[in-house]
Order: structure tokens, then C-alpha cells, then sequence
């Protein structure tokens, strides 16, 4: 019995270390997925929390891992394990009955998991937490409890610095298709003979508080009375996935740019804003500057947003704004506003507004 209690304790506490880990490297992209939920079942008030529930629940399974794989306070950690799985099995199976949303998020963007899939691997983390939790009798205290309470605290402390420093200056580890090195236009390449997913541009405008959704080619591009809302891209039927498959920028007058921006000879940076009007003034005024530097110094400078046609318009400064679907930004880069230095199409860096450099060292690239 040692041996299957030894055996249960490594596994669980990895689980459970390395699903707080990818959480922590990754917190926006957790809180994104809190909201994919909440839409899912209709509790849409509880969005604004998504971040705020995202740091809690990756520390506290990294905290659970670490008490129940080292012995410090392993009792608690053994008890807070088995509310969790408790609490997540009848979940996990009801949303493997549903499908509302495809990826559980789990284990954030390292590992994809169907429902299914997570909820067999619940069955088998609440065996384990059930086998620990009989045979706590086995438990020897490692240091006297102040002690222990004290490691556990300044655990807690630094991985939530942690998870705090990827959300500021971006993931430490980037999983998701848009990481430095990668040329945008080869992951977007699909191997010759294989069907693939088939996708429509959806532009959404509304007119008299009425919305409805346009094609490329029906858009009411001259039509003024219609205020432009939202650009999505939408599957009409599914195919072969490359890792890149819904990039596409789109001008103000509905002008597909993408290649264009692809094929750039040199340096250009994009700037990322999901939604402008949910970043930071400052931060978007220092984004502007950088960008009317750049076009003074012969680098091409885009602002991609999601943000509707009536905002942009309002903002009268002579840079290039481009419609970008809002998921694909969130994918794109984790920070609003983001940056991202293209080198023929290649990503090069990537940095958030806390720490893309000053706009001098623009002036220096290559030309």
C-alpha cells in the first residue's frame, strides 16, 4: 500500500503542479477561457473576475501540487485536492455531455484536451485523491507547523509574482502559433491534397440599434447611416487546421491588406489593441508616438484592432488602424496594447506596453 500511496502522491502532485504552471505562464489566456464559460452558461456578469479567478485557481493548484508532492502541510493539500476534484469531475462531465466550449483549458495552451478526454483524467485524479485521503495515517510532519505555514506562504507569494510577471511583460513560454521566429505565412501553409477549413469574413454593422452581418462583398461600404461594429471570421466547413488559419487584416474601406503586410520588405511593427477603448490612455498615447516615429523613420507602422469603425474614426492622429478579428489579436499577443516587430514576414520580437523598447531603438534596425 506505500508503494500505490507513493505512486498516487507523484502523480497528483505533478498534475497539479504543471497545470498551475501552464495557468501561471499564461493568466490572460486562463481568464480568457473563465470567460468562454461564462458565455457559454449565460453568466456573463461574472466576466469581469476572469482574471482575477484565473490567478486563484492557478495558484492554488500549484500550491496543492507542491504540499501534497513535498510533505509540507500535505494533510491540507491532500483535503483541498479532493474538494477540488469533487467540485470539477461533475463539472468536466456535464461539459463533455454539452461540448459548449471544445478545450477545457486545463493546462492552459501547452496541452489541448477535449471534454472527454478531461473528464477521464478527473476520474483518475479523484481515484488518486481518494487513495490519499484514506491513507493519511502515513503522513509524518516534515517541520514543526510555523514552519511549514511559512514555506507555503512564501511559496504563495512568489508564484504569484510570477504569474504577475507573465501577465505584464508577456508569458515567459509562448504556446500558442504567433511565437518569435515563426513565419506568419508558412504556418499558414496547407500540405498539397488536403481538404481544409473554409472560412467567411462576417462584418457586423448596425443601424438604428439594429445588427446585421455582411459579407466582403455585400457590406454597406458607402452607406453611411450603418456604423461599423465587428469583424469575425467564421468556419462554413472544417477542414485541415494549419497553425495559422484566421489571420487576416482588413482597412477601414474593407481592403483584405494581409499579404500586403506578409510580404513587407524589412522591418514593420504591428501595434495590438483587442479593444481600444479597454486599454490604458497612456499606454495607447505611447503606442501613437512610437508609431509616428517609426512612419518618420521609414518603418511601417499598423494599430490592429477589433474596435468598431465610428471609435477609429475619432482618433485623428495619421497612423493606419486595420480590423483584425478580436480572437485572433487575443492570440496574436497577451496585452493590450501589444507589439509585435516583423522582419519579411518573420516575427522578430514581441513585446507589451510595459516593456517595448524606446522608440530610438526602432530608428536603429537595419534598413
Amino acid at each position: 500500500m506505500r508503494i500505490v500511496r507513493l505512486i498516487s502522491r507523484i502523480i497528483t502532485g505533478i498534475v497539479f503542479i504543471f497545470s498551475g504552471i501552464v495557468k501561471a505562464i499564461d493568466p490572460l489566456g486562463s481568464a480568457y477561457k473563465f470567460h468562454d464559460y461564462f458565455q457559454a452558461f449565460h453568466i456573463g456578469f461574472l466576466s469581469s473576475i476572469s482574471l482575477v479567478l484565473s490567478i486563484i485557481l492557478c495558484t492554488t493548484e500549484f500550491i496543492v501540487g507542491f504540499s501534497v508532492l513535498t510533505g509540507i502541510r500535505q494533510k491540507s493539500g491532500i483535503i483541498v485536492v479532493m474538494l477540488l476534484m469533487l467540485i470539477f469531475t461533475p463539472v468536466t462531465l456535464v461539459l463533455a455531455l454539452t461540448n459548449p466550449v471544445s478545450d477545457c483549458g486545463c493546462f492552459g495552451d501547452a496541452i489541448h484536451l477535449t471534454n472527454w478526454q478531461t473528464f477521464g483524467k478527473n476520474i483518475v485524479l479523484i481515484i488518486l485523491a481518494l487513495i490519499l485521503l484514506l491513507t493519511q495515517k502515513q503522513i509524518r510532519q516534515l517541520f514543526n507547523t510555523f514552519m511549514e505555514w511559512l514555506i507555503i506562504s512564501s511559496v504563495i507569494v512568489l508564484f504569484i509574482i510570477f504569474s504577475f510577471s507573465n501577465l505584464i511583460f508577456l508569458p515567459i513560454v509562448d504556446f500558442l502559433p504567433y511565437k518569435q521566429g515563426v513565419k506568419i505565412a508558412g504556418k499558414m501553409v496547407v500540405p498539397p491534397g488536403v481538404a481544409v477549413d473554409e472560412y467567411s469574413t462576417v462584418l457586423i454593422y448596425e443601424k438604428g440599434g439594429i445588427r446585421k452581418k455582411f459579407t466582403i462583398e455585400n457590406y454597406p461600404a458607402n452607406d453611411t447611416t450603418w456604423k461599423f461594429i465587428e469583424q469575425k471570421s467564421v468556419i462554413t466547413k472544417k477542414g485541415y487546421k494549419p497553425p495559422i488559419h484566421d489571420f487576416s487584416i482588413t482597412s477601414m474601406d474593407g481592403t483584405d491588406i494581409t499579404q500586403k503586410v506578409l510580404s513587407d520588405k524589412g522591418y514593420s511593427v504591428l501595434m495590438l489593441s483587442k479593444k481600444l477603448d479597454e486599454a490604458d490612455k497612456k499606454r495607447l498615447s505611447e503606442g501613437f508616438k512610437l508609431g509616428e516615429y517609426c512612419t518618420n523613420n521609414g518603418i511601417e507602422f499598423y494599430i490592429l484592432t477589433a474596435s468598431g469603425t465610428n471609435e477609429l474614426k475619432s482618433i485623428k492622429n495619421g497612423l493606419g488602424f486595420y480590423s483584425v478579428d478580436e480572437t485572433t489579436l487575443k492570440t496574436m499577443i497577451r496585452a493590450n496594447p501589444g507589439y509585435i516587430l516583423l522582419n519579411n514576414g518573420t516575427i522578430e520580437h514581441k513585446w507589451s506596453w510595459a516593456n517595448v523598447p524606446a522608440k530610438e531603438w526602432f530608428a536603429k534596425l537595419p534598413k
